[in-house]
């Protein structure tokens, strides 16, 4: 395959083949034009690439300030802006006000607040982030913190409908962005960590009604699963996962608080029309209360955008002990596998292997470390597809109380939320990555309906003998499954990335620095600087009357930042973030910040 074809997007070259599905129109023609910026992740791969490329590798580290906008929210700061147009559309975490700022003037055009009864902050897991919004003809879609899904009329801010997700009464709260694909709002459900069960629902862009709801886990109906036509990877093929695949991993009826939530990022692949995204966690922590494999949680899915019917399912960890959360997202490109082209899904887990699977099948085609200090298990059996977990770090010991040292990677994993990119130029993925281990001790907890379920008190710490930080931003060969460099940070690298045309890869540290670097050798910095709060928001770009502008939300946060923005101390809290990250005190604060640099 040339390399012109390579770089065709997906959802273009559906629309050249005869009968393909049709992506959204309006949406696909804004993708088209690099001046916008109308998904959370650029396109419907996710690929976080942008063709744009006044701002390049020779020019960079001339980036000045052009303007910048208070949210006036304290809390973290994740996703990013939209630009359509020439407007700007942002996001803020609780209480989830939206602002449309003409690019012109910078002038607040509008602005949408929610009334959310507060008491939806406490079952909120990890803080009270918000990952972005979507566009999709003339309307701005927001998944509020309390469940209800909006649709807000993008030229006035007033909303045109609305629908209740969940109940935050039982600890169904939402965190993740909206996604459009056809005619339909694609959202999930965050609570993990309250006995939730996640699943997936598509709503009717125009109206807000009801299409489909697909569940995580229990009857094959309620999955929207065929026990002979959904296929999974068992002894090295493609196999059909049989009646009851998920009732059968079960103990009694704890699928109905199972977890599996799905507050991560969806992509979608118009030519087949199959959106996918990851599974979260199995409720409880403790995975002595709930024996056997627990699917489908942690798990990736491609589903049927019309019918929510599913293709394939892919369980990364089985009986997961470890809160190796499978929620992040799917990386659609077409790419070298052992010489051979591939229409691959590529998926850096929390558990600390990256996975290649042909995205068509399902078939599981790499699965390697992309940190080198993964200890839980040696490798992932590529017949059975299952890990090979060490006895030693098994979190489900002799009893329960039992403290398990020296895990790696901690339960936030290798890799959490924050985005990977694509670079089409040279087949190379950009991953944040966080280099951090764990000391995890589960304890026996009861279910009660919208109070923790957790089960287990954790200690994270930097990685032992290695750079001493917590973080490397690495480049990752998908077709290889092998790191092609490495760059150590402090902290965490907990923004999402972005690579350009221009041969520049950017990303924020937690500390608060934007950084560009050579995207061929990321070794090289070309820029940095330093913005008012630590950054776990995803770096775009965009270009308006002739000027390629790149953007970025800072206000230290998330569960990397839960100490600062919730103003806990003592070190098992925050899940056990508080500890491993109580230096990041000095060296930010709150406050959430959009940050716009170009060129002079």
């Amino acid at each position: 395959m040339s390399m012109k074809r390579n770089t065709l997007p997906l959802w273009l070259a559906a629309l050249a083949l005869p009968g393909a599905a049709m992506a959204n129109a309006d949406l696909a023609k804004l993708i088209k034009d690099p001046k916008n910026w109308a998904m959370q992740a650029g396109n419907f791969e996710n690929q976080r690439y942008s063709t744009l490329n006044q701002i390049n590798k020779s020019n960079v580290k001339n980036m000045k300030v052009a303007w910048t906008f208070s949210t006036g929210v304290l809390r973290g700061h994740e996703g990013g802006p939209l630009v359509i147009g020439g407007m700007l559309f942002v996001h803020t975490p609780f209480p989830n006000k939206v602002f449309a700022i003409d690019l012109e003037t910078q002038k607040i055009v509008w602005k949408y607040e929610p009334k959310q009864d507060p008491t939806v902050i406490p079952v909120m897991c990890c803080d009270t982030v918000n990952r972005g919004l979507a566009y999709a003809e003339g309307k701005i879609l927001l998944q509020q913190a309390d469940t209800v899904l909006v649709a807000l009329d993008a030229k006035t801010g007033k909303k045109l409908w609305d629908v209740k997700n969940g109940d935050p009464k039982i600890g169904e709260t939402n965190t993740q962005a909206p996604h459009v694909f056809k005619d339909k709002v694609i959202t999930g459900i965050s609570g993990g960590e309250f006995g939730v069960r996640g699943r997936v629902t598509a709503y009717d862009l125009n109206t807000g009604k009801m299409v489909w709801k697909g569940y995580s886990t229990g009857p094959d109906a309620e999955m929207l699963m065929d026990p002979e036509k959904t296929m999974t990877w068992t002894n090295g093929k493609m196999a059909p996962v049989g009646k009851d695949s998920s009732l059968k991993t079960w103990q009694g009826d704890q699928w109905k608080i199972g977890g599996g939530s799905t507050w991560g990022w969806y992509s979608y692949d118009p030519q087949e029309n199959l959106m996918y995204y990851g599974t979260g966690n199995p409720s409880t922590w403790n995975p002595s209360q709930r024996p056997g494999d627990n699917k489908w949680s942690m798990t990736l899915w491609a589903r049927d955008v019309d019918t929510g019917k599913v293709r394939w399912v892919y369980q990364m960890t089985p009986h997961d002990e470890w809160d190796f959360d499978g929620v992040n997202e799917v990386i659609l490109a077409d790419i070298d596998v052992k010489g051979k082209k591939r229409k691959v899904a590529v998926h850096f887990d929390r558990n600390g292997f990256a996975y290649t699977l042909d995205r068509v099948t399902g078939e599981l085609l790499v699965a390697e470390k992309f940190d080198p200090k993964v200890n839980w298990a040696t490798h992932v059996d590529m017949n059975t597809g299952r890990p090979q977990v060490v006895a030693k770090y098994s979190t489900r010991q002799n009893g329960e109380d039992v403290n398990t040292k020296g895990i790696c990677p901690a339960a936030l994993g290798s890799k959490d939320q924050q985005p990977a990119s694509f670079n089409p130029k040279n087949g190379l993925f950009y991953v944040p990555t966080n280099h951090v281990c764990m000391d995890y001790e589960p304890f026996r907890v009861e279910y009660t309906a919208g109070q923790p379920y957790v089960g287990a008190t954790l200690s994270m710490f930097p990685a032992p003998g290695s750079h001493g930080g917590m973080g490397n931003f690495i480049t990752w060969d998908a077709g290889k499954g092998k790191i092609v460099q490495s760059k150590p940070e402090k902290f965490s690298v907990w923004s999402g990335t972005l690579v350009t045309a221009g041969g520049i890869a950017c990303y924020g540290t937690l500390e608060g620095y934007l950084k560009c670097v050579d995207a061929d050798d990321i070794k090289k910095e070309l820029f940095k600087f330093k913005t008012p709060s630590g950054i776990i928001g995803n770096v775009t770009t965009w270009e308006f009357k002739g000027k390629q502008y790149i953007g970025i939300l800072s206000g230290i946060g998330g569960w990397a930042g839960i100490g600062l923005a919730a103003g806990l101390e003592k070190s098992t809290d925050g899940l056990g973030a508080v500890g491993g990250y109580a230096e990041l005190a000095n060296y930010t604060e709150l406050g959430g910040v959009m940050t716009v640099f170009a060129l002079p």
